[in-house]
């Protein structure tokens, strides 16, 4: 990736952030190489702060982090595309972007999301997602196992109440998994998007 910092005089360029899965638009910063390279080892977006005059990763004091997803540049190599997945509300003021918009998805399933890498991030005691993360991934795993198999017991009876349940309770703990594994349900979706375009090609 050959970004072009010479074109402005402060030798940053803009970095347009943008939700990973409900592509709204949240933020707007700016970045050097330093910046960037932090962003890309840290997997938390980082930019060069013009006011404090240093690198600053977006969260470091509210724990409202932007977890990088992707990063794209532009046809005139002087601006970037950064995509990622918001923890908590975006803006200094409380708000989801700093436009002061709404960031939500069409689906339940995005805010669900945003509530169990809520609870990765900001651990609460009482909350059975923030424990299932703090015993670590084998847990999640028997627990996946554990839904899928009560799921298939349900499938094999009528009683459609149950096995609704019992497939919540799968969906609910797979994307627990996914995010333990710095994934989401988007990512997923993308490989089968790519499957499809090869068949159909």
């Amino acid at each position: 990736m050959e970004i072009n910092y010479s074109k402005y005089n402060d030798g940053l360029v803009p970095a347009v952030i943008q939700d990973d899965q409900t592509n709204r638009v949240l933020m707007l910063g700016f970045m050097n190489q330093e910046a960037l390279d932090k962003s890309r080892k840290t997997g938390k977006v980082t930019f060069y702060s013009r006011s404090k005059k240093r690198l600053w990763t977006k969260g470091e004091e509210s724990g409202h982090f932007l977890i990088l997803k992707d990063i794209k540049i532009d046809c005139d190599q002087d601006s970037l595309l950064i995509k990622a997945s918001p923890v908590g509300p975006v803006c200094h003021t409380g708000a989801d972007t700093c436009w002061n918009e709404k960031n939500e998805g069409d689906e339940f399933l995005t805010k669900l999301q945003r509530i169990i890498l809520d609870r990765k991030n900001h651990q609460k005691e009482n909350s059975y997602i923030s424990g299932l993360f703090r015993k670590g991934i084998n847990k999640i795993v028997q627990k996946v196992g554990e839904e899928a198999v009560e799921l298939i017991i349900e499938a094999k009876d009528q009683n459609d109440a149950l096995f609704l349940n019992e497939a919540a309770d799968l969906l609910f703990h797979y994307l627990i998994l996914l995010e333990a594994k710095g994934h989401n349900l988007k990512d997923v979706t993308d490989v089968l998007q790519v499957r499809h375009d090869k068949k159909t090609t």
